[in-house]
């Protein structure tokens, strides 16, 4: 059977592109997504999975021109292949002067591999980076 995602692409509203741009270049390279286009004119960014292009991860100015928020109860989670990476993406995102929401570890109220990450983004955002596969 053929794989197939259920997303087309996951956008995130920002107020402050620049800085939100600044956090997630390095972050999305870390965990491996490419940057697909930027454009500061109208603004907004977008990330492609690999090997396929989609899904997409973009961060933008809302569509409505209205004032961003982050949701309660609203995260994006994003795959990591390994823990490693987990442990690696997190401690990048705090020397980029974020929030942690949770160190990385085991979570196995989730599952018995079940490892991840929390932290908050330039805006707000919650981010999880999680990786489901067993490893010492």
């Amino acid at each position: 059977m053929e794989s197939h995602s259920v997303f087309s692409h996951i956008f995130v509203g920002v107020k402050d592109f620049d800085r939100a741009l600044a956090f997630y270049k390095p972050v999305m390279q870390a965990i491996g997504a490419q940057l697909r286009f930027v454009d500061a004119k109208r603004p907004w960014a977008g990330w492609q999975s690999q090997p396929e292009p989609r899904p997409l991860f973009l961060i933008g100015s809302p569509h409505d021109h209205q004032a961003h928020s982050a949701g309660n109860g609203q995260m994006v989670a994003f795959l990591a292949k390994d823990r490693a990476t987990v442990d690696h993406v997190h401690r990048l995102a705090l020397s980029l002067g974020v929030v942690s929401e949770g160190m990385p570890g085991l979570r196995p109220e989730y599952h018995a591999n079940y490892y991840g990450a929390y932290l908050r983004d330039p805006e707000g955002n919650k981010l999880c980076f999680a990786c489901h596969d067993a490893q010492p």
